[in-house]
């Protein structure tokens, strides 16, 4: 009787044991589950905001092209050397002498701009032509006085005014790129 009572008292041990066993196990499993859970939501989160980052970056792209495109219309302020020298050239292109006789900064509406005072001579036709290209540059360019003028030879001349639409040397507008 004495080994059955010893075999029922270790039996028994040995069940408590692998019930406590397995609680433990189970209580460990649980915690992980629970962990993972946790981690998987920090996944989804870090790539949802991966997915945001790139497509703001894609974004700021688009913009940094549209941007460049957009300050093509502007003269900036020490670029006004190259802009005088692409009148002149456009003078050439019409078989007109084009002379740049003053440059100054003006505020047109709120906006940097420069005016600039030309003379353009050649005939009839090459004056207007090169007036035109001039008005019609890719550039913000409005004239805002004309006078057309012919002396006693039939040689034509244009005195005029235009005003060119400026970028500010201070005004940093780029976009940095990462």
């Amino acid at each position: 009787m004495k080994s059955a009572v010893t075999h029922l008292i270790i039996t028994s041990c040995i069940a408590l044991g692998a019930v406590g066993a397995f609680t433990a196990w189970y209580l460990f499993v649980q915690h992980t589950r629970a962990h993972v859970a946790d981690l998987e939501t920090q996944i989804a989160r870090k790539i949802e905001n991966s997915q945001r980052i790139a497509e703001a970056r894609a974004s700021l792209a688009e913009i940094a092209g549209e941007e460049a495109a957009i300050q093509s219309y502007f003269v900036p302020e020490a670029n006004v050397v190259p802009f005088i020298d692409s009148l002149e050239a456009e003078g050439h292109t019409f078989g007109t002498l084009v002379k740049v006789t003053a440059v100054s900064k003006a505020n047109v509406k709120s906006r940097p701009a420069l005016t600039f005072a030309l003379t353009v001579g050649g005939s009839f036709d090459s004056v207007l032509r090169t007036v035109g290209a001039i008005e019609y540059s890719p550039y913000n360019v409005s004239i805002t006085a004309l006078a057309l003028t012919r002396d006693d030879k039939g040689v034509w001349a244009a005195t005029l005014t235009i005003t060119v639409a400026s970028l500010a040397q201070s005004a940093n507008t780029s976009t940095p790129h990462a």
